[in-house]
């Protein structure tokens, strides 16, 4: 049984671990990630009663997690790219986030051109509440190869 715990627990440290690795992520997937992988490890060793089983459900809860996290942060994004694309500069566009609750008001700019990428890009101003905290920031997106709004660092 102590091998098998610590099994487990390697197992679930380097699978979340792999959670960050390629695209920029946000911080919901990588949480649904670790809770899924909790409970997949659970559920796998409930049903298999052996490490091959908890390994195996560890692996699938941390996918599973993952997709079901990330969700709720792709609805964000898919309105902060809509305001890049379609929003009127200087008037915000606002929305709320039905599975967070949290609110956004995006007031974009006008695009220009980036002297030095030779892209298409806009700066906005977006003015959040995230669990009950009001904060501000600016961001910009330029155009990608393919017409895609993409956030800059």
């Amino acid at each position: 049984m102590k091998y098998l715990s610590i099994v487990t627990l390697v197992a679930l440290f380097a699978l979340t671990s792999c959670t960050g690795m390629g695209v920029q992520q946000g911080k919901k997937g990588q949480v649904g990630a670790v809770g899924g992988a909790a409970a997949g490890a659970i559920i796998g060793q409930a049903i298999g009663h052996d490490t091959q089983s908890t390994l195996i459900g560890t692996a699938i809860g941390t996918m599973l997690g993952y997709i079901v996290g990330n969700e709720m942060d792709k609805y964000d994004r898919q309105e902060l790219n809509h305001v890049y694309e379609r929003g009127m500069s200087n008037r915000p566009s606002s929305w709320v986030n039905p599975d967070t609750g949290n609110q956004y008001s995006v007031t974009p700019q006008p695009a220009y051109t980036d002297p030095a990428t030779h892209r298409v890009c806009r700066r906005a101003k977006i003015d959040a509440v995230i669990d009950g905290q009001h904060k501000d920031t600016y961001s910009t997106a330029c155009r990608d190869a393919y017409g895609h709004w993409q956030l800059q660092p």
